[in-house]
C-alpha cells in the first residue's frame, strides 16, 4: 500500500473513532450560547485527551474561519514529536448543529463522517475554552495564548473532570513560541 492511501486509511480510521456511537453517560452541556464571529480566530491546544494523529503535537494550534456559507474553516496545525519537526496540516469543516445557539458543531475530516464538537466550556472573554464530546474519549483545553496560568489550568482540568472525563489521560501539550507569534 503507498503513502497516500495509508495515510487516508489511518484519516479514516480516525474519522470513523471520532464519530462514536451514543454513550451511556449523560450528555455533556453544552454552553448556553456561542457568539461565533467571536470564537474565530486561533486557539493553542493546552492539553487535550489526543486522538491518534496528535498524540505526540508540540505547539498545536487550532484556527476558525467562518465561511461564507456559516460553514467553519478549521485548520489544525502542530510539529509531531518536537518543536523543530516539520509543520504539519490538517484540514476539516465544521458544521454547526441547528438550534445548538452555535456551541454544538459536526467537524467533517472525510465526507461524510461528522465527529461531535461540543463547546462544553467558554469564559466570558473568549479567552479560554473547552472542547468535548458525550463519549468522553476526546477533550481539549484551549486558550488564545500558548500559556494559561496554573491556577486557570488546575480549573479548566477540574471542570475536565466534573464532566466525566479520566483526567489522567490528559496529557500537556508543550508550546514554545517566540514572543513575537505568541498573541
Amino acid at each position: 500500500m503507498n503513502v497516500s492511501k495509508t495515510l487516508l486509511l489511518s484519516c479514516g480510521l480516525a474519522v470513523i473513532s471520532l464519530s462514536g456511537c451514543a454513550t451511556s453517560m449523560t450528555p455533556i452541556k453544552p454552553v448556553p450560547r456561542v457568539d461565533l464571529p467571536r470564537f474565530m480566530g486561533s486557539w493553542y491546544v493546552i492539553a487535550s485527551i489526543p486522538s491518534f494523529l496528535e498524540k505526540r503535537a508540540y505547539n498545536a494550534i487550532e484556527t476558525y474561519t467562518l465561511e461564507p456559507n456559516d460553514h467553519i474553516a478549521t485548520v489544525f496545525r502542530y510539529r509531531n514529536s518536537g518543536f523543530t519537526n516539520p509543520l504539519k496540516t490538517i484540514h476539516s469543516t465544521g458544521f454547526v448543529t441547528p438550534d445548538s445557539n452555535d456551541a454544538v458543531w459536526g467537524v467533517q475530516l472525510i465526507w461524510p463522517i461528522k465527529a461531535q464538537y461540543i463547546v462544553a466550556y467558554l469564559d466570558p472573554q473568549y479567552s479560554q475554552t473547552i472542547i468535548a464530546r458525550d463519549k468522553r474519549d476526546y477533550v481539549w483545553i484551549m486558550a488564545r495564548t500558548p500559556t494559561i496560568p496554573a491556577a486557570d489550568y488546575d480549573a479548566l482540568v477540574a471542570r475536565v473532570k466534573a464532566m466525566g472525563y479520566n483526567i489522567g489521560d490528559l496529557r500537556k501539550v508543550p508550546q514554545s513560541w517566540p514572543e513575537s507569534t505568541a498573541k
